[in-house]
């Protein structure tokens, strides 16, 4: 990994789920960390009730653009974290992956998309001290 590691989240239409990991990630790690999300099947929009959860967190992503899933987006990865888009996402070795089994937000109110959210978040909290050093963690 290198000094900034980069993290890639993928899911299905990068709508959701994807798009709240990597704003929690923009958001706690700041420039610590180049952040990244796509998916393998994009809708036009980011899913409203996403932007409204993350916006309770003071976390806006109604700016982002969901996007598709390219190879060269995979490669410049140090990790690519899935969210359920199965066998779409292509493997290189000397990447950390891991598979984040998590509720689709898609078609859920709010009450439905919090806990996601804050799943989320927790895991996010959990990657930071696995890929920066403490000392950039302000430990």
């Amino acid at each position: 990994m290198t000094d900034k590691p980069a993290v890639l989240f993928v899911c299905v239409h990068n709508a959701g789920r994807s798009q709240m990991a990597a704003g929690y990630l923009s958001a706690l790690a700041g420039d610590r960390v180049d952040v990244f999300s796509a998916g393998s099947e994009p809708k036009n929009e980011i899913n409203p009730v996403a932007i409204e959860a993350m916006a309770e967190e003071g976390i806006d992503i109604a700016g982002n653009v969901p996007k598709i899933l390219t190879v060269d987006a995979v490669k410049q990865a140090d990790v690519v974290i899935t969210m359920g888009c199965g066998d779409a996402c292509p493997i290189f070795p000397g990447k950390r992956y891991e598979d984040w089994q998590l509720d689709d937000p898609a078609g859920q109110g709010i009450e439905s998309v919090r806990p996601i959210r804050d799943d989320i978040k927790g895991r996010i909290e959990q990657l930071l001290t696995e890929i920066l050093p403490a000392e950039s963690r302000g430990m």
